[in-house]
């Protein structure tokens, strides 16, 4: 071989290997544990290892360019569909509504294949005729070579299923963005595969040149993966918010199951004396479908209760996607003392501090209530006003915490005596006890 020509197969050959062992290598080392980083670099994998066939089948005499197309080059092929369809399968969601007998073993399938075509020295594979113009060996275009290729290029629109499904599905634009450009992905192999498969270029592009276009479907994967992991990036850039957040946060799937809550949330479970997974089956039914069928909530109110303990909550909820599936996001703000302070507001506009009585504003109210009704009714009402002797001198000699009790103890023999046949109401600072019966004439 020439230098002319190994400086060109090396171009042809040895720098899509180069670049595809960097993809693999660059994705794979992003997450070594996530199934489709792990799914993406077997795929860049395949495709170096058919540019590596393809650059010793360039250099090997032609007699063996059957032998290693039928055991490396088909067997290599035949498993790239399977992983490509794991990756899409997996990427997208949709195998959550597989059988775990299915799932993913299905896409494996091949495999028996390949290894039968292995053991039986290539007999269940197709053995294609070569012929050699300079440096490259190139396959005869007959009926069988354009049937296999008519089958990998109804694969390659299989892909678009399961993507078209994803992006019709989610309602997040970030992620229906990310499908769009795998869509277009798919198309631009396909476009590749028909032009460069079915049309024969000899002695002007490199034997089985279609291969180039795995290259293509690769950036485009590497490409969309890396946005994904952007998103998973930013939100994680949120974790200290989310721990630090006086609300209770919590993170669930539409099963039910919680997979995340900050400090907040665990303390409100822990006061509840709940568990996570009994949370969801103390929502009330409206909140339960609404968020089931994604709607928004906001500031729904909601009181929950366990072993005597309640709480009011105001219920917020998103739905966010995490590791590709959608989320439910409950942010409870527990307004339990807020409340108890507004209704104790509320309570002291019409109500004494220290006796808990009615005050004046009230009693007016209550007083001309009742004197309507007597009138109506002709009925008699009887009024008490009644004042603690010597209070001034019981202060000054006991202090007013005494003076204070006792008022409270007064306050507490005059609804014990009056119950519900009248009211008892403080007047202000006077000390003064009002009290009011109502009498049903004897008949």
């Amino acid at each position: 071989m020439e230098l002319n020509e190994a400086i060109l197969l090396m171009m042809t050959h040895l720098l899509p290997i180069l670049f595809l062992t960097y993809m693999a290598t660059d994705i794979l080392l992003r997450n070594k544990r996530k199934t489709e980083h792990i799914l993406l670099s077997l795929i860049a994998v395949c495709f170096i290892l058919l540019f590596v066939e393809e650059y010793v089948r360039n250099q090997v005499p032609i007699e063996y360019s059957p032998i290693l197309s039928a055991l490396w080059l088909s067997s290599v092929g035949t498993i790239i569909p399977g992983l490509c369809f794991h990756f899409l399968i997996k990427f997208t969601g949709l195998y959550t509504k597989w059988p775990r007998f299915l799932y993913p073993y299905i896409f494996y399938v091949p495999l028996i294949f390949v290894i039968l075509n292995i053991f039986t020295g290539a007999n269940l594979t197709y053995t294609q005729d070569f012929f050699e113009v300079g440096i490259w060996k190139y396959p005869i275009y007959n009926m069988n070579y354009y049937i296999v290729m008519t089958i990998g290029t109804i694969i390659d629109f299989l892909y678009l299923i399961p993507l078209v499904i994803a992006k019709y599905r989610t309602k997040l634009e970030e992620q229906r963005a990310i499908y769009q450009q795998l869509i277009v992905g798919v198309w631009v192999a396909i476009i590749l595969n028909i032009v460069l498969g079915f049309i024969n270029y000899e002695n002007m592009l490199p034997p089985y040149s279609y291969i180039y276009a795995g290259i293509v479907w690769c950036y485009f994967l590497r490409r969309i993966m890396k946005q994904h992991d952007f998103l998973n990036l930013y939100d994680k850039r949120y974790e200290k918010l989310f721990h630090l957040n006086p609300n209770a946060i919590l993170l669930l799937d539409f099963k039910r199951i919680i997979h995340d809550a900050n400090p907040a949330a665990t303390q409100l479970l822990a006061n509840l004396n709940l568990r996570q997974e009994q949370l969801f089956a103390l929502l009330d039914d409206q909140l339960k479908e609404q968020l089931l069928s994604e709607k928004e909530i906001k500031d729904y109110a909601l009181s929950i209760s366990n072993n005597d303990v309640e709480v009011l909550l105001l219920v917020n909820a998103d739905y966010i996607l995490v590791d590709n599936q959608m989320h439910i996001l409950l942010i409870f703000q527990d307004v339990t003392l807020q409340k108890q302070y507004q209704r104790e507001i509320e309570f002291l506009a019409y109500h004494d501090a220290l006796t808990r009585l009615p005050n004046r504003r009230l009693f007016t109210k209550q007083l001309e209530a009742a004197m309507e009704t007597c009138r109506n009714e002709q009925q008699s009402l009887t009024l008490l006003l009644i004042d603690i002797d010597n209070f001034k001198r019981l202060n000054d000699t006991y202090g007013h915490q005494v003076g204070d009790e006792l008022l409270q103890v007064t306050a507490q023999i005059l609804q014990d005596a009056v119950k519900d046949t009248g009211d008892v109401a403080r007047l202000g600072g006077m000390n003064l006890f009002f009290s009011y019966e109502r009498y049903i004439p004897n008949s």
